[in-house]
């Protein structure tokens, strides 16, 4: 085990975290100056009610800061976060509820978060903090539809490693706030979105579940998203039911490109994975290592991730230190009855191609600070994890036959824990490859 490259990896990822930080990004962009609030550039209106909503793994972190900015201007709001994430607020109602699969919480914070929206005056602002886990949290099903539907459907998808857009396009159709419908629930004059993206690209529509932002998917995508990754069959009937009705046309859509609700939306990123990736890279060079981005889209499912950049590690021969880094989001199918996450699978996968392997360490971390149902951010892995795990009674083999990343690595030593980061930026994997001519044979 080299605790030097550990170290150096952990130093990367924090000064990721401290780039993408959700209340520092607030405060850049929301500005109080002799007496007059900006927002992300926009001067509001003297005397306009503003209305706040936050909701995702940041949320609590993006409503102090924008209580901080916006004090006495702010008329009434709600922040809705992942139990545990929550801080004290002042102005705005505090609801914590369960992730990733909903509880009853999450369909009273979607209600009450409807509500404000709802209730906007005509020459209200409403500014809306999103950040990812939003679409999870504030699940409340449509007419027809219970939260045990939601919760079942939701299951499925993860467990068979449904990546976001999947996810996502049956969410949208199934619950009251998704696809737009949040945008057209409220009449305020302007609606502000400011978020700290967790997909890909920072499409609006996809981060959070893009709840103001129109909706590029229809019930027929819902209908096949579930039926590529094999659960159709296993979803409750009425969300069958309600899905292939909307297919039929007999329901009502999302709002769609063009629909005049998005005419007084703005909406601006404020921390991505891009920035992230940046700033791990930015600190690995001020550590002396050259720098090699791997990929900024790290897809797929975690465990082919993890074998290939494994493999990509121990082919290079570097004559300097080198950080190969990447971001993304991998996703598991739940093959097992263990307990993990997708970073914590890719590093198992790793540890095994790397088996033996001097001179290479992984770190493969998300930057919610929350992998999977586990305690722990992620996991590191090297030439000597798989014999470590032996020494410790596990089967590096076996546990990640039955999806227990989290098992081996909490008794191998491998577990990364920073608690809640308040935060989410994607994942990032960063690898030390050591000089070929340093590196020693554990």
């Amino acid at each position: 085990m080299s605790e030097g490259a550990r170290a150096l990896l952990e130093g990367c990822f924090r000064a990721a975290l401290r780039r993408v930080d959700a209340a520092e990004a607030v405060r850049r962009a929301v500005v109080r100056e002799r007496g007059a609030l900006w927002i992300a550039g926009e001067r509001v209106p003297e005397g306009a009610p503003l209305r706040v909503i936050a909701a995702g793994k940041a949320a609590a972190a993006m409503a102090r800061a924008f209580e901080e900015a916006a004090g006495d201007r702010i008329a009434c709001g709600v922040a809705v976060t992942k139990d545990g994430h929550g801080l004290p607020l002042a102005r705005l109602a505090l609801r914590e509820a369960a992730h990733p699969v909903p509880d009853a919480r999450c369909e009273a914070a979607a209600r009450e978060v409807l509500a404000v929206a709802r209730g906007a005056e005509a020459s209200a602002w409403l500014v809306v903090l999103l950040s990812g886990g939003a679409s999870a949290l504030l699940t409340a099903p449509l007419p027809g539809l219970g939260q045990e539907d939601l919760r079942a459907t939701t299951h499925a998808l993860l467990e068979a490693g449904a990546p976001i857009g999947a996810l996502n396009a049956v969410r949208k159709h199934l619950t009251l706030l998704s696809g737009g419908r949040l945008a057209r629930a409220s009449g305020a004059a302007r609606l502000l979105v400011l978020a700290i993206s967790d997909v890909l690209g920072d499409a609006p529509d996809v981060i959070g579940s893009g709840p103001c932002a129109p909706d590029p998917t229809r019930y027929a995508d819902a209908l096949e998203a579930l039926a590529a990754r094999g659960v159709l069959a296993r979803v409750p009937a009425a969300v069958r039911a309600h899905l292939e009705a909307g297919a039929r046309g007999e329901r009502e859509e999302t709002p769609k490109p063009g629909d005049p609700a998005f005419a007084r939306v703005g909406f601006r990123v404020l921390a991505s994975s891009g920035d992230a990736l940046r700033a791990a890279c930015e600190e690995a060079v001020a550590r002396g290592c050259a720098v090699h981005v791997v990929s900024a889209a790290l897809e797929g499912e975690a465990r082919e991730a993890g074998a290939r950049l494994a493999w990509l590690a121990r082919g290079s021969a570097p004559r300097r230190p080198t950080v190969l880094a990447a971001a993304g989001e991998t996703t598991v199918t739940v093959r097992g009855p263990g307990s993990g996450g997708r970073c914590q699978e890719l590093a198992l996968a790793a540890a095994l191609a790397l088996e033996g392997a001097p001179g290479i360490t992984l770190l493969a971390a998300g930057t919610d600070g929350s992998d999977g149902p586990t305690d722990a951010a992620g996991a590191f892995a090297d030439g000597g994890s798989v014999a470590r795990g032996r020494a410790a009674g596990r089967d590096a083999v076996a546990d990640l036959a039955r999806s227990d990343a989290h098992g081996f690595f909490a008794a191998e030593g491998g577990l990364l824990r920073t608690g809640p980061t308040r935060t989410n930026a994607l994942d990032l994997v960063l690898i030390h490859v050591a000089p070929r001519a340093e590196r020693d044979p554990f």
